[in-house]
């Protein structure tokens, strides 16, 4: 089965129980310059078995959101407002022990930077036992042979001396691999995946994403894809939550956003990807302008001052998401036809 059919017909069609259900997120950061308002009413939910991506350029929120998620914000962040319901429990007024029992178990996070998230002075194998004996509390010999069975799993070959190895040892696809295993070894409820496939070559970039197809069947987790690729959106998830300065703009069934956007932002990200039928000479479009300051938006619609669409309601008015299909919402005034 291929990734696109696995996206299509795994678990993330069955109307499987809720893992994740966000209402109304709100995280800012605050610095010398202002408060940033990096999310603004996000709403998300994801079920058992399936695979949602959130796209969008650098600095809409994609990042802010995982961390938010995990509750691994930097000193400056705070979460201001909203629920984070994950597996049943709301997790924003845990404190930090609480939340380091909850990491592990029920959610885990693969890292965009997995040789900055791996400890350069630590072997990988202890690394990956860590969590099994913290959270399993199983013995050193059982959590090291759990370990060499979950390297092996993920296709690292030669498990039992690839544990001796230090990060640097490996490459960067084999690095990944490494994070998704940890991130795995409890067996999480949900899967928070920032950029896993930034800086690798297609062919492992295609692993990787086929690598997190097998292991979230096998599982049944639910997974949180963030990346900048609506490529990779476009074959591996089941839904797609577009972001724009902080707040969704657009989101539903990943074949009916691609194939039908509606909003102005949506159709510009689209169209302004690489396709193999565009001949040579011809110039990839961009989107105008440059994403608003985060400290000072705009009122209105935060995309206004870069939409061919804008009308005076935009720049007065922000819009809410409103149903534009079957199971498909746009926060738009004049979405496309």
């Amino acid at each position: 089965m291929s990734a696109e059919d696995s996206a299509r017909n795994g678990p993330g069609q069955r109307a499987d129980p809720k893992v994740l259900e966000v209402r109304q997120l709100t995280t800012c950061f605050f610095t010398q310059d202002g408060v940033v308002n990096a999310l603004d009413g996000l709403d998300l939910d994801v079920a058992a078995g399936e695979m949602v991506g959130i796209v969008g350029e650098s600095g809409c929120g994609k990042s802010t959101a995982a961390l938010s998620l995990m509750r691994l914000l930097p000193p400056q962040g705070k979460i201001m407002g909203g629920r984070i319901v994950l597996a049943g429990q709301d997790i924003v007024p845990l404190g930090e022990r609480e939340m380091r029992r909850l990491r592990g178990p029920i959610v885990a996070m693969v890292f965009q930077d997995s040789l900055a998230a791996l400890d350069p002075t630590m072997r990988v194998g202890p690394q990956l036992m860590e969590p099994l004996q913290t959270h399993l509390n199983m013995p050193h010999r059982e959590a090291r042979r759990a370990a060499a069975h979950l390297m092996g799993k993920v296709g690292i070959p030669d498990p039992e001396r690839r544990m001796e190895s230090y990060a640097h040892q490996f490459s960067g696809g084999m690095r990944q691999r490494v994070m998704i295993a940890i991130a795995l070894a409890c067996t999480p409820k949900l899967l928070i995946a920032d950029e896993p496939t930034t800086a690798l070559d297609v062919t492992v970039q295609k692993q990787i994403l086929e690598l997190m197809l097998l292991l979230r069947d096998e599982t049944g987790a639910g997974v949180v894809l963030i990346t900048h690729d609506v490529g990779v959106v476009a074959e591996v998830c089941d839904r797609v939550v577009v972001m724009y300065a902080g707040r969704v703009v657009e989101t539903g069934p990943t074949r009916s956003v691609f194939e039908h956007p509606r909003h102005p932002y949506t159709v510009g990200l689209l169209d302004s990807t690489l396709e193999l039928d565009r001949s040579r000479r011809e110039l990839l479009p961009t989107i105008g302008g440059l994403p608003p300051i985060l400290i000072d938006l705009p009122p209105g619609c935060a995309f206004a001052p870069r939409c061919p669409r804008a009308g005076d309601q935009c720049r007065r008015v922000t819009p809410a998401l409103a149903s534009v299909g079957a199971s498909h919402e746009a926060a738009c005034w004049n979405p496309e036809a």
